[in-house]
């Protein structure tokens, strides 16, 4: 696979290239190195741009960035990245957010993602769920992806790539 990963100003901004691209959407054998299964991105682009990071908070109630911001268009249609149940779908403050129960502990949010799913609907990997819409920090600009295990947010590219192999000499 020949990705390509640049770092943008500020070390914000993640580009995976097309072939990435074409291998998480087309292989039929969605999993890790360890055998998980992996998520598909949410958005149908020639490839993933991270416009701004996940960033842990330095304690529950802290400041940090709790998912990725992905550059994406208003309009632009959002695939689910894992079946589940919705179990959210509405409003908060000024923007549309759908949220997903992938299984018991894990559950993903994205926003503003404007939906006529409603909660307690199935949903299936990579099945359009909405279209961004505009509304919270991204405005018009992106998709914000959180991931929550057991109530604690996590990075959410864990989801999207194996992870590393270490080989023997």
């Amino acid at each position: 696979m020949n990705a390509r990963i640049a770092l943008m100003p500020r070390g914000r901004w993640l580009m995976v290239g097309a072939s990435l691209w074409l291998a998480l959407t087309h292989s039929t054998a969605m999993t890790g190195a360890s055998g998980e299964a992996r998520w598909l991105p949410p958005l149908e682009l020639p490839g993933f741009v991270i416009l701004e990071t996940f960033r842990a908070p330095p304690h529950e109630y802290g400041p940090g960035h709790r998912g990725i911001d992905i550059a994406a268009p208003t309009g632009a249609v959002v695939r689910a990245p894992a079946g589940g149940t919705v179990s959210f779908a509405g409003s908060v403050v000024d923007r549309p957010v759908i949220s997903v129960r992938v299984d018991d502990q894990t559950v993903y949010s994205m926003e503003p993602v404007s939906s006529d799913v409603r909660q307690g609907d199935t949903v299936g990997i990579g099945s359009p769920i909405g279209t961004v819409g505009e509304g919270g920090h991204c405005g018009a600009r992106c998709v914000h992806l959180g991931v929550r295990i057991d109530g604690s947010y996590v990075h959410p590219m864990r989801y999207f790539v194996s992870r590393p192999v270490l080989l023997p000499w």
